[in-house]
This record gives C-alpha cells, sequence and structure tokens, in this order.
C-alpha cells in the first residue's frame, strides 16, 4: 500500500510539475532593446485581471490580443530605454498615492491607505492589488513605472504636435451648454484650522494651542499671521486657510465628524470655536468666509478664492482629452511600427498558440 501511495505522489509532483513549466513557456521574446520573454503564465495574470474587471471569461481570440498589447508594452519600453529615459521610483510612488488618493477621494499616503483598507476591509494593500489586479504592490509599481516610461515615450516622440492639440471656443462653450447644471457651487466656507500634536508633552500642546487661540481671539494674530508663523522652523504647530464644501468628505478630510461640520456651517462668519482636543492633537476652528451654494455660469470662479473661471476649466479638461487621445492613437501608431519579426520573436502560432490559449473557465 505504501509503495502505491509513494507512486501517487510522484505522479501527482510530476504532473504538477509539466503544468507549472508549460505556464512558465515563453510565447514571445521581445529584443528590440533586450531578450524579454513574455510567459504564458503572465499572459494568464493580465487575462484573469481583465475578466475580473468584465465578469466574464476572455476569448481565444481576445487572450491573443491581450498577448499582443503586452507584447507592444514591452517594445515600447525598451525603446524608451533605449532612447535614455527613465522615470525614479520616487515619481512612481507619487503617482500611486495620487492616483489612490483621487479614487478614495481624500489624500492619504502609503501607510495610511494600508491602515484605511484594513479597516474597511479587513486586507491588507496587496492582498486588495492582488484581487482586482493579480499583481502585488511591488509588480504593480513596476507596471505604473512601465506605463509613465511609454508616457514619456510618446511625448517624446509626438512633442511638437500635442502642444498644438487644444479644445475650440465652440467646443468650450458646447461643453458649458451640454453640462450647464453640473456647474454649481455648493454651499461652502472659507476656514483657519489651527492643530497643535499633543507629541510625548499634552500638557505643553495644551497650553500653546490655547495660547495661539487668544491672541487669534485678541485681534494680536490675524488668520494670515498665524499660518505665516504655524511655517517657521519648530513652530510646534499647524495652520492653513481653506475652503471647503459642505459634505463628508470634507469633515472627514480635517478630521470632524459631519455633525460638528455642519454646525460649523450654521455659525456666522467670525465665529471661532472653543479648543477641541482629540486622540492626538489641540484645535480649533474660525469661520472667515462663507459661501452660498449657485448656479455658474461660464465667466464666474469654478471654486472660491482661486482665478479659475469655468470657461478655463472645461478649456483645459477639454484640451487635456483631445491630447490624450491623440497619444493613445500615436502610441497605437508607434508600438505597431516597432512590433515587427526583426523585434519580436512569436515562439507560439497558429494553432498551437490557440491551444495554449484555450485553457478553459
Amino acid at each position: 500500500m505504501k509503495k502505491i501511495f509513494a507512486v501517487l505522489s510522484i505522479l501527482m509532483f510530476t504532473t504538477f510539475a509539466v503544468f507549472a513549466q508549460a505556464d512558465l513557456q515563453p510565447l514571445a521574446i521581445v529584443k528590440l532593446n533586450k531578450n524579454e520573454s513574455i510567459t504564458l503564465k503572465q499572459l494568464k495574470i493580465r487575462c484573469s485581471a481583465y475578466e475580473k474587471q468584465i465578469g466574464r471569461s476572455l476569448t481565444v481570440e481576445e487572450r491573443k490580443q491581450v498577448l499582443d498589447t503586452m507584447i507592444e508594452e514591452n517594445l515600447m519600453v525598451q525603446s524608451a530605454v533605449k532612447a535614455g529615459l527613465s522615470v525614479p521610483d520616487s515619481s512612481v510612488d507619487q503617482y500611486f498615492t495620487q492616483s489612490m488618493s483621487q479614487s478614495l477621494g481624500v489624500n492619504v499616503t502609503e501607510k495610511e491607505l494600508d491602515e484605511l483598507l484594513k479597516k474597511q476591509q479587513g486586507k491588507s494593500l496587496d492582498e486588495v492589488l492582488l484581487e482586482q489586479t493579480g499583481m502585488n504592490r511591488a509588480d504593480y509599481k513596476k507596471h505604473l513605472k512601465n506605463v509613465l516610461l511609454m508616457q514619456q515615450y510618446v511625448i517624446q516622440k509626438n512633442q511638437a504636435e500635442i502642444q498644438k492639440v487644444a479644445a475650440t471656443d465652440e467646443e468650450i462653450r458646447m461643453a458649458y451648454e451640454s453640462n450647464k447644471s453640473s456647474f454649481v457651487w455648493n454651499d461652502m466656507v472659507k476656514i483657519l484650522l489651527v492643530i497643535v500634536k499633543k507629541g510625548s508633552d499634552a500638557d505643553a500642546a495644551r497650553l500653546k494651542c490655547n495660547d495661539i487661540l487668544n491672541k487669534y481671539n485678541d485681534k494680536k494674530l490675524t488668520a494670515e499671521q498665524v499660518v505665516v508663523q504655524s511655517q517657521a522652523e519648530n513652530s510646534g504647530y499647524q495652520a492653513g486657510q481653506m475652503v471647503l464644501p459642505k459634505n463628508e468628505a470634507a469633515a472627514t478630510g480635517i478630521g470632524m465628524s459631519l455633525q460638528n461640520f455642519i454646525y460649523v456651517f450654521t455659525q456666522g462668519e467670525g465665529f471661532t470655536s472653543d479648543l477641541s482636543e482629540t486622540a492626538e492633537d489641540f484645535r480649533f476652528i474660525s469661520v472667515l468666509k462663507k459661501y452660498d451654494a449657485k448656479m455658474l455660469g461660464i465667466g464666474d470662479l469654478v471654486q472660491p478664492e482661486t482665478t479659475v473661471t469655468v470657461y478655463d476649466y472645461i478649456r483645459a479638461n477639454l484640451t487635456q482629452q483631445k491630447q490624450q487621445i491623440y497619444m493613445n492613437n500615436a502610441a497605437s501608431t508607434l508600438a505597431k511600427e516597432l512590433h515587427t519579426a526583426e523585434n519580436v520573436d512569436m515562439k507560439k502560432t497558429g494553432d498551437a498558440l490557440n491551444k495554449l490559449l484555450d485553457w478553459g473557465n
């Protein structure tokens, strides 16, 4: 009986090894600047991410298209490196946190993002990325780095043409008329927020925050002076003026409950709160100005305390969209030009490739 189990174990291990080896076999080798293989396993990971997004399995033809995309991405990245382009890791980290913050609607650091996901979903950032993209954090950042490299390469090759792409006056006014109802001011408030971290001496922090509050209330310090002095080295506190809309995201962004934030909106201009305490700091808030909700004309400011009009805002966004479309088309053209037998060695084609890509659901 032991011999039978031993034989079965060997057969199972051998079968697993065969499948693992099959997944590692190269489907194509990109060799424009260096030899770089695209394996069946890499293709499966990319296809799995797409399938999760669309909620169905990809067909063999669609998997071929994904393979072509991966080949052309590698060609573009190799071309960018060959052209002397590079992207520092710090830029990748910044792009990563910015994109994540934008999706959440609140600015977060990478560490804060990890903690937020663990609190909300009970999963780490790596686990969430693996579920959504099939890549862990390191692999996902490597992918982002390649994306940024490709963007640089396309811009370098088409810089003059891209700069000529711009929204016309007619397009801007048409976009405004088509979306007029979306151009509104919500109720907003301009505030002064002062925060003194407790650190290792909570009593000293309380005294400092109370001192700033008293000087502000006694008109010995203006809001502007409070902010300027906070920026001095070793000031010991943080302060800023900001215009915020009446919503939960804004309240969360400054560490307030929505209920307390709405209470601030019920107060008149010039209202200054008492000193309040949180687990980490002491703080106070002052209402500098209030703005009522209203519909915006095309010449109105998009947001108070700025110089950007609705016209400017639409022009910038339309121009960016048109430039992105131009860049996408330019990238596709560049990739197709690079996708030659000289630069790509296809290891599997025809029926052999079809068979490998038909891996079932």
